[in-house]
C-alpha cells in the first residue's frame, strides 16, 4: 500500500552523509522534546545539527519530511515489538496477558521518551502523516489477525480482521490519551484499555 507522506529527498549512502543525516534527526528530536513539533523550524534544526540550511534541504524538503522520517522510525520499532510480542502465542488463554504486556512496553516507551509524544501529535495534525498512521494501524492489525486466525481457525477471517483493526486503532488512541493526562490517570486508562481489549479479542469469534 502506498501513501502520500513526505520522504527524505536524498537517501544517505556514504558514511559521512549518514552521520550528518543522523545528526539532523537527532537535532530535530531534541528540539521537539524542548518545544514541541509545532515550534520546529528548519533553520533551528540546521543550527543545532551544525550543518548548512542547504545541506538540510538536500535530505529533507520541509518539516513534514523530518516528522515523517521520525514517525516511520517509531512505527518500525513498534512493528518489531508487536511481532515479537505476539509471535509465541500458542493458545487463546495466552493472548490477553501477551497483549497486555505488549501494551505496557509501548506505554513505557512513550513515558520514557517525551519527544515521541510530540512527534506523534505532530503526525496527527498533518493529513499525510495521519494517513500514514492509519496505514500503520492496518499493518499491525494484519499481524494480529494472523495470530487470531491461528488461535481460532474456524472463525470468519473478516470478523477477526475487523476486531484486530478496532483493537489496534483504539489502542493508539488510548495511548495518546494516556500520555496526555496526569500519570495516575494515564495508568488507569491503560489498565482499562487492556481489560477492554482482552474481552474483545477473546469474545466468541463467530460471524455476526
Amino acid at each position: 500500500m502506498t501513501h502520500d507522506a513526505p520522504a527524505p529527498r536524498k537517501t544517505p549512502v556514504q558514511k559521512r552523509s549518514r552521520e550528518r543525516f543522523e545528526r539532523m534527526l537527532g537535532a530535530a528530536t531534541e528540539l521537539i522534546a524542548e518545544a514541541g513539533s509545532d515550534a520546529l523550524k528548519m533553520s533551528d534544526v540546521a543550527s543545532r545539527a551544525g550543518v548548512s540550511i542547504g545541506s538540510l534541504y538536500q535530505f529533507f524538503p520541509d518539516k513534514s519530511a523530518i516528522l515523517a522520517t521520525l514517525v516511520e522510525r517509531c512505527n518500525a520499532q513498534s512493528r518489531h515489538c508487536i511481532e515479537q510480542g505476539l509471535a509465541g502465542i500458542g493458545k487463546p488463554a495466552e493472548l490477553g496477558p501477551a497483549f497486555a504486556a505488549l501494551f505496557d512496553i509501548y506505554y513505557a516507551m512513550f513515558l520514557a521518551e517525551p519527544a515521541l509524544r510530540d512527534i506523534w501529535a505532530g503526525a496527527q495534525a498533518d493529513k499525510a502523516l495521519s494517513a500514514l498512521q492509519l496505514e500503520e494501524s492496518r499493518a499491525n492489525a494484519a499481524t494480529l489477525t494472523e495470530v487470531l486466525k491461528r488461535l481460532f481457525p474456524h472463525a470468519d477471517r473478516e470478523v477477526l480482521a475487523t476486531r484486530a483493526l478496532l483493537v489496534m486503532h483504539l489502542g493508539e488512541e488510548a495511548m495518546r490519551l494516556a500520555v496526555s493526562v496526569p500519570r495516575v490517570q494515564g495508568d488507569r486508562l491503560v489498565e482499562a484499555y487492556k481489560r477492554m481489549a482482552a474481552r474483545e479479542l477473546l469474545a466468541d469469534p463467530s460471524p455476526d
